[in-house]
This record gives structure tokens, C-alpha cells and sequence, in this order.
């Protein structure tokens, strides 16, 4: 169950990525050029949200049943072992607490794009929002560089 649920998150990170990027230029778009939030812009930032709750679902289940370096590396080595280990540290604190915040932030960003009055605030809030969330997302996510993704390649 391990390797799918895997494979299935790691492939969602990208449609996230793209979500994301494009919820981000269409705001930057329209606080730049001052243009209309019309239903594209709106269509941006919900798909980013709904590929996030894919995402955070997916990510669950990971962390709680299947992931050797999430719960289950706590449970079995002690919260003091998995601390001193970077990749367990990262999977087991860092990459939830981060994915947690930013699914909490897209779904801020999302009300408050829907509540704010007017078409500038709407992109405003967006802009800010969703490019908080895209900078977690690349803080997050284990790349292939970095020590905690460097078992992995660029699609999983």
C-alpha cells in the first residue's frame, strides 16, 4: 500500500505546482494589469485548493498507515531518535506541520478571495494567499536534491 499511496502523492505534488502557479499569475496578473476577476481566475484557485485536499488526504494516509518514516518511525524509534535524524525529522515534523499550514492557508485564501469586495482585493488577497502556500509547497516538497528526497527521482 506504501508504494502506490506514494507514488499517487508524489504525482499530485506536481499538479499542485501547476495549480499553483497558475492561481498565482492570474492574481499577479490581475494586480498588475488591474483587470476583472473573471471565472478562469476564480477556476485557479480552486483547483489549487482541490488538488491540496487531494493531497493532505492522500499525505494522511501516508503519515498515519503506511509511511517507515512518519508515525510509524516515531512510534517504533522515540520522538528523541527521529529528531536527530534529518529524514525522519523531515517526514516525521517538518513536511506535515508545513503541508498542514499551507492547506490551512490555501482554504484562508480562497474564503477570502470569495468574500473581498472588490475585483482588486480579490486578486490582492490571491496573490498573497496562494503565493504564500506555492513558497511552502517548494519548502516542503522532498526533492530530489535535497537530503530527504534524495532516494527518490523527480516524478516519485
Amino acid at each position: 500500500m506504501y508504494t502506490p499511496l506514494l507514488i499517487i502523492h508524489s504525482l499530485l505534488r506536481w499538479a499542485i505546482l501547476l495549480a499553483g502557479i497558475w492561481a498565482v499569475y492570474r492574481s499577479w496578473k490581475g494586480v498588475s494589469g488591474k483587470t476583472p476577476f473573471t471565472g478562469a481566475d476564480n477556476k485557479a484557485g480552486l483547483f489549487f485548493m482541490i488538488f491540496f485536499d487531494l493531497q493532505l488526504l492522500v499525505g494522511l494516509l501516508l503519515y498515519f498507515v503506511s509511511s517507515p518514516f512518519a508515525f510509524k518511525a516515531i512510534s517504533e524509534m522515540g520522538m528523541g531518535a527521529v529528531m536527530k535524524s534529518g529524514v525522519h525529522r523531515f517526514y516525521a515534523v517538518e513536511h506535515i506541520t508545513m503541508a498542514v499550514l499551507a492547506f490551512v492557508l490555501v482554504h484562508i485564501g480562497r474564503a477570502k478571495v470569495k468574500k473581498a469586495a472588490t475585483d482588486a482585493l480579490k486578486h490582492k488577497k490571491g496573490l498573497i494567499f496562494f503565493g504564500i502556500v506555492l513558497i511552502l509547497v517548494l519548502l516542503l516538497t522532498p526533492w530530489p536534491f535535497r537530503e530527504a528526497g534524495a532516494m527518490r527521482g523527480w516524478l516519485y
